[in-house]
């Protein structure tokens, strides 16, 4: 026998923080994957395939390899919720940073911040009157990311919405 009214969508709540998804910053996000992001994009190439990655990149993997266990234990992860943008410690649970998605008006990728070889980007969170909320550094595939941001922002405006309506009815 049930003792619990089933959700419409398993495991989502409008009174419960769910997370939707875990983003770890890629070793673009310090000084040194930038660093051999320039090394590796110096010299041209035929197609998608570069001088410079057949030369440095074998010469220069240790290092990407002690960048990226570097991030692993000093680094910071995101975490999107149904509520928020936050950003924590990869080990521990102190939150660092938070940004309210009812308070995100755009999500956007900066243009200068892109880098090829790594395929990252910063995304900033800015507020209505123009702020940034957050800036969010070497993030993979940063398009897709903004857009489970987006998507997360615009199901939390409908619910509250939704909510509003709900809770007028009485």
């Amino acid at each position: 026998m049930l003792t619990k009214k089933p959700q419409a969508v398993a495991g989502v709540s409008a009174t419960y923080e769910n997370v939707i998804e875990e983003l770890y910053p890629s070793i673009a996000s310090i000084w040194l994957g930038q660093l051999l992001n320039s090394l590796y994009e110096s010299l041209p190439g035929y197609g998608q395939v570069r001088l410079s990655y057949l030369i440095f990149v074998p010469l220069t993997w240790p290092l990407g390899l002690l960048g990226y266990f570097a991030m692993k234990v000093f680094g910071s992860k995101y975490v999107v919720t149904n509520r928020a943008v936050k950003r924590y410690p990869v080990l521990g649970f102190q939150l660092l940073e938070e940004a309210t998605l009812a308070n995100i008006d755009r999500v956007t990728v900066d243009p200068d911040s892109k880098l090829a070889f790594f395929r990252t980007g910063d995304v900033r969170l800015s507020s209505a009157d123009g702020g940034t909320l957050m800036l969010m550094r070497g993030i993979p595939y940063p398009e897709r990311f903004c857009q489970v941001i987006l998507e997360a922002r615009d199901a939390r405006k409908e619910v509250e919405a939704s909510m509003n309506t709900i809770r007028n009815r009485k």
